[in-house]
Order: C-alpha cells, then structure tokens, then sequence
C-alpha cells in the first residue's frame, strides 16, 4: 500500500517537474520576445525622430488658401 501511494508521489513529481521546465521555457522564450518588441520599438523611435527632424515646420495654418 505505502509503495504504491510512494509511487503516485514520485510520478506526480516527475509530471510537475516536468510542467514547471515547460513553464520555465515559454517565460524564456517571452522574455527574449519582450527584449526584441523593446529593441524594435527604440529603432523605430529614433527612424521618427530623425524623418521629423527632416520634415519642415509650417506656422500651423494648414488651410488651403480658399479658405
């Protein structure tokens, strides 16, 4: 009786070993997903700074003149 209750621990074990290194994988992978999103979008706020600072500034009156 007691072996086979051990028994049930010991695989219940392996199988939660087995969840959390699963676990442990995808956060690893959402980490490394999450550093690139980061490093993507910083490239992207610079390329907008530097095509702002390229584009001319007006006086803020955009109408067209038949206005």
């Amino acid at each position: 009786m007691q072996d086979d209750r051990f028994e049930a621990l010991e695989t219940k074990l392996l199988y939660q070993e087995d969840t959390i290194q699963k676990l442990d994988d995808a956060l690893i992978d959402q980490q490394k997903q999450i550093l690139e999103l980061q490093l993507q979008i910083k490239n992207l706020f610079v390329q907008i700074k530097s095509i702002e600072s390229q584009v001319p500034e007006t006086d803020g009156d955009d109408r067209p003149p038949h206005y």
